[in-house]
């Protein structure tokens, strides 16, 4: 829920501020072994000053053809599972950056009431008048298939239409939005202030806003934005009313209208809020349904939504939910829109405000209820510094591109638009296979700060480190990670010593220097029960290693090669692939990987450690090099937590577990077996109490068919098939072969 924002003509600008060109490495994260150095696609814009100071907005300034695009997202194949080309390695080798800007830079030295009332007249799609909200609900109320459905609903209830569609009006009431310019303001002119409080520099690649603009103006879009924190929505509105660009309608979960005033404000800042499930209930999904159709078609603003359903408590990428992407692509399918533009956005914080929070979360600490007094209690962080915040907006993919001989649009003509019609097994691939690209693309253009390098550094040193042996693993890891194609952000200037000491000094709550070693900032961890102090070391790890976890999505598949040679204790290149494609299917809700290619990630993870220098392979074999044992020793123990953690749940599961039992019961069971064994000094994977990972262990058994899941009335139960779980859990321990994978040519 954002406040819809964007950006007017100013006076004479000063030249603008670059917040540093982010290093790069070479070929990117997912270059197959054949590629070396290919050139992204897409043409890079001529640079200029901030669209609104420069009067690229609208004149000609951000002019550049979404033919770029289009022949970007044409040229950025592999092979899908079926049809067109949907997703390759190749297209994600080593790419020029856009450079960022730092938008705050201007708002410190001018008036931000100036700001909040400048002139906003954003061009919008087709050069249509923007939609007034109550048109758009009678337009939804008055829609066929709306109609549809509430006929079918009186007739099999025996109501008159009369009363359900009063109860579709109360629907679109709860969850419509009524954008209104004078609440625009207020936010422009509030977050001002409170940005400037929060954060040293706000910093985005402008011709990422220039490509937006443009394509704003051409076809439907669709922004797609990262989740790691609330401030994201906000963020984001808040950017595009600074550029001028018109404002977002953003999907928003219903727990927000349960804050007074806050609620409402941002309703008439563009939100629209919808239930966290609709639970089979017809009218609703019928109602909301049409209302984002109409809102899309109409093209009048830019339809905003979170891939991930909900913010990463862990800041790793989340699953994607395929609902609201299935219903956005609806109107493509059946040509009421001509094309549709995918936007990838990455937010990437170099400290986030929910930290703690999220911490207590994962340790099993209820999650405060949304209000507006808990929102007045959390001013205290304004005396926080939350550092540097990176926004990267992406090409504008076309979902025409994307369809392309893939999807054949011609059964969607044979139905009347309005009769409800579930999409079919290939048209549910696709949607599936779109999400995961759009995720994989945020994924690409996350910045990576010097702290995140400490990080995990530091989590493979504890209880301390020195130092100066942490400065020179920081900038050994930096040197890998660029190899790898990671997108860092190093400080202008400063030389190694004082960026480190700068992350310390900007996560003092997580890390602090004591006699010349670094140790985690657990204060009090020796005082108190034994329990307590597992608790207290427990937060400090999961705090700490959610900055490491900004690091995965670059190392997760040359980590999976090195994790599988070290689990084979053999250099057969048939045998490490089952092991990578067994590791790759256990850890399939704790990373990102796109469906049915195991073997180009694996050739992917071959081909960056190769690049490294780590390991050599022949066509039946891998071997480490001399050089490449501290590599594969280092990307081992970074995964260690995650084998661990998951040995440690396969292995509650195994023992522990003889009745049906619900996923509410199965958390709390489970924390309680690995706090047990940590206050006896059994384990030291602390990690392992981590909520979101005993939920996506669960879920790894539930698709290797090792744990049954049935759905109940009220909710979902789950049965052990513990002769499937042990043989899992052998595997993880090495003691019985993988099995080999179908398809395994290599």
């Amino acid at each position: 829920m954002a406040p819809p924002m964007a950006r007017s003509p100013r006076p004479p600008p000063r030249p603008p501020q670059r917040a540093g060109q982010p290093s790069r490495g070479g070929a990117g994260p997912w270059a197959p072994r054949e590629a070396v150095a290919v050139a992204a696609a897409g043409v890079r814009p001529p640079r200029r000053g901030r669209a609104g100071e420069r009067g690229a907005t609208r004149r000609g300034g951000a002019r550049r053809t979404m033919a770029a695009t289009a022949a970007a997202a044409a040229a950025a194949p592999g092979r899908a599972r079926r049809g067109a080309p949907m997703y390759s390695q190749k297209e994600l080798t080593s790419k020029k950056r856009d450079e960022f800007e730092d938008i705050l830079e201007e708002r410190r030295l001018s008036s931000d009431l100036r700001y909040a009332m400048k002139c906003y007249t954003p061009v919008i799609y087709k050069g249509l008048s923007p939609c007034k909200p109550n048109a758009i609900k009678s337009a939804v109320l008055q829609s066929e298939q709306v109609q549809y459905v509430i006929k079918q609903l009186a007739k099999e209830m025996g109501e008159s239409p009369d009363i359900i569609q009063e109860e579709a009006m109360e629907i679109l009431d709860e969850m419509g939005h009524s954008m209104q310019l004078g609440a625009v303001r207020f936010f422009a002119f509030t977050l001002s202030k409170i940005f400037k409080r929060l954060f040293q520099r706000v910093c985005v690649n402008e011709e990422g806003m220039q490509r937006l603009q443009h394509a704003i103006q051409e076809h439907p879009v669709v922004l797609l934005p990262s989740h790691r924190s609330y401030v994201d929505f906000l963020m984001l509105s808040y950017l595009l009313y600074t550029y001028d660009l018109a404002l977002p309608v953003i999907a928003a979960g219903i727990d927000f209208l349960g804050m007074k005033i806050v609620g409402e404000l941002l309703r008439r800042a563009g939100a629209f809020f919808m239930r966290r499930s609709f639970g089979g209930n017809r009218l609703y999904w019928a109602v909301f349904a049409e209302y984002v159709k109409t809102m899309l078609r109409s093209g009048y603003a830019p339809i905003e939504f979170f891939l991930e359903g909900t913010r990463s408590r862990t800041a790793k990428t989340l699953t994607p939910k395929f609902g609201l992407l299935s219903i956005v692509m609806e109107p493509f399918f059946k040509r009421e829109v001509f094309d549709t533009y995918l936007v990838p956005i990455s937010i990437s914080y170099e400290r986030i405000l929910e930290e703690s929070l999220y911490a207590y979360e994962l340790l099993g600490v209820p999650k405060p209820k949304e209000s507006t007094s808990g929102l007045l209690k959390a001013r205290r962080i304004l005396s926080d510094n939350f550092g540097t915040i990176h926004i990267y907006v992406g090409q504008p993919v076309s979902l025409r591109t994307l369809a392309s001989g893939r999807i054949n649009r011609c059964p969607y003509n044979l139905v009347p638009r309005h009769l409800p019609q579930k999409p079919s097994e290939d048209i549910q691939e696709f949607v599936s296979d779109v999400a995961y690209k759009m995720e994989l693309l945020q994924i690409e253009n996350m910045v990576l700060s010097p702290w995140v390098l400490v990080a995990a550094v530091l989590l493979q040193n504890l209880p301390a480190m020195d130092f100066e042996l942490l400065l020179e693993k920081t900038l050994w890891l930096k040197g890998l990670t660029q190899t790898f194609g990671g997108f860092i952000e190093w400080p202008d200037n400063l030389c190694a010593k004082k960026a480190v000491m700068s992350g310390l000094a900007l996560h003092s709550n997580i890390a602090c220097l004591v006699d010349g070693h670094v140790v985690l900032n657990d204060k009090g961890v020796e005082d108190g029960a034994v329990g307590e102090i597992v608790f207290k070391r427990a937060l400090a790890i999961l705090m700490c290693a959610t900055y490491r976890n900004q690091l995965l999505n670059v190392f997760v598949r040359p980590s999976l090669v090195a994790v599988a040679l070290q689990m084979t204790h053999s250099f057969r290149k048939e045998e490490v692939y089952s092991c990578f494609n067994f590791l790759r299917d256990v850890f399939s809700d704790e990373f990102i990987f796109f469906p049915g290619i195991s073997l180009k990630d694996f050739e992917e993870g071959c081909f960056l450690l190769t690049k490294c220098d780590a390991i050599q392979t022949t066509q039946q074999e891998i071997y480490p090099t001399d050089k490449g044992s501290v590599i594969v020793s280092f990307l081992s123990a970074m995964f260690r937590p995650f084998v661990e953690g998951y040995q440690l749940i396969f292995r509650y599961l195994s023992k522990e577990t003889k009745e049906a039992f619900t996923e509410k019961q199965f958390i709390p069971a489970v924390r309680n077996f690995v706090f047990q064994l940590l206050e006896k000094g059994n384990t030291q994977c602390y990690e392992a109490l981590s909520s979101d990972m005993q939920k996506n262990a669960l879920a790894a058994l539930v698709q290797l068919g090792a744990v049954k899941k049935k759905k109940m009335s009220n909710g979902f139960t789950y049965n052990v098939n513990q002769e499937a779980v042990n043989k899992i859990l052998d595997m993880f321990d090495a003691r019985i072969p993988v099995q080999k994978p179908v398809a395994a040519r290599l």
